[in-house]
């Protein structure tokens, strides 16, 4: 088993199916987090989409969440009377963006992807927000959709019409690794084999596959055989050649002080401790990205500076002094280097390992800026890391001390809330801290405002990352469908969500509740749109204009948003609003007891605004309106 493959195994472990084998009442009513419809039956023969149907359950995808629509309405009654909702089980989520988000979510802890289904264009367009975070994200989700019946005069009159494209795929085309409208269920059969294979085969992404509805509903005289899924899976990892290798090695075991930059990787722990084990036999100094998840534990003596979003003073001080940079499939390494160097000759000798490069089109810049780079491998970082890390050991190297003179960085005092008289975003870090306990938990998703040191980071499910593409409102479903693929690891599913991103998402919480997927959910509510205020204070101050107008578009009060009765509203138990510093710990613990008793649950917390992720400074006030 390669290393990839080890790594994926030990991800999908900790991925458990919903529920206990409840069932569902006569009435309807479900009674547990597994809806079983009344025995399954083929009496009255096959069906296009019963073919669909065995062919997803022969690619083991665990769920399908969707949006009901009348375009796929053949799949819908496969996946219940044919396959009896189960392997996959449909997740019924109240927008498709909510189902493509919770994919997403699920993918990121898993490794594994499952599916979303979306109704016609319609259903596409609404997804594909989601889609391009997926897809920015370099995480797969098998995304099917559908269109009203090819043959017009299968056509109903008027909706079907408008919900049948030409080119339905050309929506998304340009964020997915490959899409595929079959002409025939022996075609829909193949296009969902090579659809997942590409979706898993790094770089990883969003697929997306259009079945026509004329052929869902088609039926047939006898049901085509389905191949053996197992013949069509991802390939092996591609692996430089020994003297790419070699000549990496040397160049960071001659290095007096080599740096090594955590990009994309997988959330195994044989992984986790090879990245471990490479830095402390090189000697090499660590820096880690705070857009992605935990790759390098934050109180190890080699972590370099905090992690942030943007470069920072601390970070690019190490770069500087850096002799030799390994950067392991980074999202952006020319503004690393850019911020770094300011316009000279970058003076370190950079080694790059990734794949990334097989995906890059012209239509979104997600590909960022072009590195110079000494040495190109062109490989996915952690089986690359196991053979840099034996040839190393080859050599006979042992852990070496790190760069001569080095200091690491002082451990930051959290507030107190003795000591505040408001809630701020590092306040409400140390309380959380405080109410977990020690328990293991995996912070989800977290803020804008969220620094790099206010969390630590000790195992590669303490930290998920954020939603890739940069927009708001995937927070709750990504959140929901990172909680599923949790249940049964023993971590308590944490996420740290701000108000925008919330409100916009807030109905994927019923999808969570429904489905009996505990989580904690903490908005951190500063009633506005904060991170544009900011950029409407500089703009204003750049013209000469009063920076005080910032607020105006931005604030959402008059009324205040009842951020608990919108979750109640959804099913979940909701606290707050906290306004107190001494109230937060205690309310947080409540809220934990709730989630370990199973439940989903929303606490509001009103922070103030103004707080600076990139320096680290004490919290700013916010100008009042």
């Amino acid at each position: 088993m390669t290393t990839r493959e080890s790594g994926k195994a030990e991800r999908v472990a900790a991925a458990t199916r919903v529920g206990g084998g409840q069932g569902t009442r006569p009435d309807g009513a479900s009674d547990g987090a597994i809806e079983r419809p009344r025995a399954p039956t083929n009496a009255e023969g096959v069906w296009g989409s019963d073919v669909v149907a065995d062919t997803l359950r022969a690619l083991d995808l665990p769920y399908v969440a969707l949006n009901p629509g009348a375009s796929y309405r053949g799949l819908h009654d496969s996946l219940v009377n044919h396959l009896g909702n189960a392997r996959p089980q449909m997740l019924l989520c109240l927008h498709e963006e909510a189902a493509v988000a919770l994919a997403h979510g699920y993918a990121k802890v898993a490794g594994r992807p499952m599916g979303a289904i979306v109704h016609s264009n319609v259903g596409l367009m609404h997804a594909t927000m989601a889609i391009f975070n997926a897809w920015c994200d370099r995480v797969p989700v098998i995304v099917l959709g559908a269109t009203g019946p090819v043959d017009t005069v299968k056509r109903r009159p008027w909706i079907d019409w408008i919900h049948t494209a030409r080119d339905q795929g050309a929506l998304v085309r340009d964020y997915t690794k490959w899409d595929d409208q079959p002409a025939s269920i022996e075609g829909a059969v193949e296009s969902l084999l090579r659809a997942h294979m590409l979706a898993t085969t790094a770089p990883e992404g969003p697929v997306y596959v259009c079945l026509d509805a004329g052929l869902q509903e088609a039926k047939l005289d006898k049901a085509p055989t389905i191949p053996d899924a197992k013949r069509f899976t991802a390939p092996k990892p591609a692996l430089p050649a020994p003297e790419l290798i070699a000549e990496a090695v040397l160049r960071l075991h001659n290095a007096e002080r080599p740096l090594i930059m955590m990009g994309r990787h997988s959330r195994a722990f044989p992984d986790w401790t090879r990245r471990i084990a490479l830095a402390e036999a090189l000697g090499a100094v660590v820096l880690t990205d705070n857009k992605l998840g935990a790759a390098f534990p934050t109180a190890h003596p080699l972590f370099g500076a905090p992690a942030t979003t943007f470069p920072t003073p601390p970070r690019i001080e190490l770069m500087r002094q850096a002799d030799v940079v390994l950067a392991l499939d980074c999202v952006d390494l020319a503004g690393d280097l850019t911020a770094t160097w300011q316009g000279a000759s970058v003076g370190s000798y950079v080694i790059q390992v990734s794949v990334d490069q097989q995906i890059h089109r012209g239509w979104s810049m997600d590909y960022q800026g072009l590195a110079p780079v000494d040495l190109r491998l062109l490989a996915e970082p952690d089986p690359t890391v196991a053979l840099l890390l034996a040839e190393v050991e080859r050599l006979g190297a042992r852990k070496r001390a790190a760069w001569p003179g080095r200091t690491p960085p002082k451990k930051i005092e959290l507030p107190r809330p003795e000591n505040e008289r408001a809630i701020s975003v590092p306040l409400l870090a140390a309380c959380l801290s405080d109410a977990l306990a020690g328990r293991p938990s995996c912070l989800m998703r977290k803020p804008l405002s969220w620094a790099g040191q206010l969390w630590e980071v000790k195992h590669p499910l303490d930290l998920l990352g954020d939603e890739g593409g940069g927009g708001i409102g995937s927070g709750p479903g990504m959140s929901v469908g990172s909680a599923l693929a949790l249940k049964g690891s023993g971590r308590l599913p944490v996420s740290i969500l701000g108000d925008g991103d919330f409100l916009m998402g807030v109905t994927a919480l019923w999808t969570g509740v429904h489905y009996r997927i505990p989580a904690l959910i903490v908005v951190a509510n500063n009633h506005s749109y904060f991170n544009d205020e900011i950029h409407q204070d500089r703009v204003a101050r750049a013209r000469g204009r009063p920076a005080a107008n910032r607020w105006i578009g931005q604030r959402m009060a008059d009324p205040e948003i009842d951020i608990a009765s919108l979750a109640r509203g959804q099913g979940a138990v909701a606290f707050g609003p906290v306004t107190e510093p001494g109230a937060l710990t205690p309310t947080l613990a409540r809220a934990i007891e709730q989630v370990e008793a199973g439940h989903l649950v929303v606490v509001d917390v009103r922070v103030e605004p103004g707080y600076d992720p990139s320096t680290a400074s004490a919290m700013t006030r916010a100008a009042k309106a």
